[in-house]
């Protein structure tokens, strides 16, 4: 028996309904803060960015198609790995769904690593996703907007998350915007990294509505997360 208080119907609904006035405390404020992040400043990309995708090689710019909105995932997979990142398969397992709605916002969203465009479509198939998947291949777009470090870099001392990386891995995960001006030039508008990830991951959203939550240890969170081809039943 999980050791846990258990109320009448009526002490569970004062507390509920307590419960709800912060939820729409949070809600306002979360409103409030997502004006803000629109209301960050832009920055012009002048850099030629390249990237292989099943289209051919495409600019920064190519890659919104007839969009305005462009949402980039870095996913992390790096050209000598055999498999993805299997936190960032995790989220993205619940992204194919989302493309045609997002698009119906005037949104493209694409997936961006370094590793080779052949190796992304062979994983892509085996998992069963149908999202747009770009290879940054040799360019500078992973290492410009802090995602991907090279060993000199390393050791110098780089930046994660907008402060000082405290420890030593190629690839992390994050997430960068862009819009598209009426002259056809591409902004960067934000981007978030480590927990700023955590909203955009469907599964943790259930799990943190569920009685038990995520259910993982303060040490290693997702030391139990596997790509999900390769959980026990």
């Amino acid at each position: 028996m999980l050791d846990h208080h258990v109320a009448t119907r009526e002490e569970w609904l004062d507390a509920r309904k307590a419960l709800l006035a912060e939820e729409k405390a949070f809600t306002k404020a979360r409103d409030a803060l997502s004006a803000k992040r629109r209301a960050l400043p832009w920055v012009r990309i002048e850099k030629d960015y390249r990237f292989d995708t099943q289209e051919g090689v495409k600019t920064l710019g190519e890659l919104f198609g007839p969009r305005r909105q462009l949402i980039v995932y870095h996913f992390m997979f790096a050209p000598e790995w055999e498999k993805p990142c299997k936190s960032c398969s995790f989220w993205m397992d619940s992204v194919s769904g989302l493309i045609s709605h997002l698009e119906q916002r005037d949104t493209r969203f694409v997936a961006i690593s370094r590793a080779p465009l052949a190796k992304l479509m062979a994983r892509a198939k085996q998992m069963g996703w149908t999202f747009p998947w770009a290879s940054s291949g040799e360019s500078d777009f992973n290492y410009d907007f802090g995602v991907s470090f090279k060993p000199q870099d390393l050791q110098k001392g780089a930046s994660y998350n907008y402060e000082r990386l405290d420890w030593k891995a190629s690839d992390l995960p994050g997430l960068s915007t862009f819009v598209k001006g009426d002259d056809g030039a591409v902004y960067h508008a934000y981007s978030c990294f480590s927990r700023g990830i955590d909203l955009l991951n469907d599964a943790y959203n259930y799990l943190d509505v569920s009685p038990l939550g995520r259910q993982e240890a303060a040490k290693n969170p997702m030391s139990w997360v596997r790509l999900h081809d390769e959980y026990a039943d």
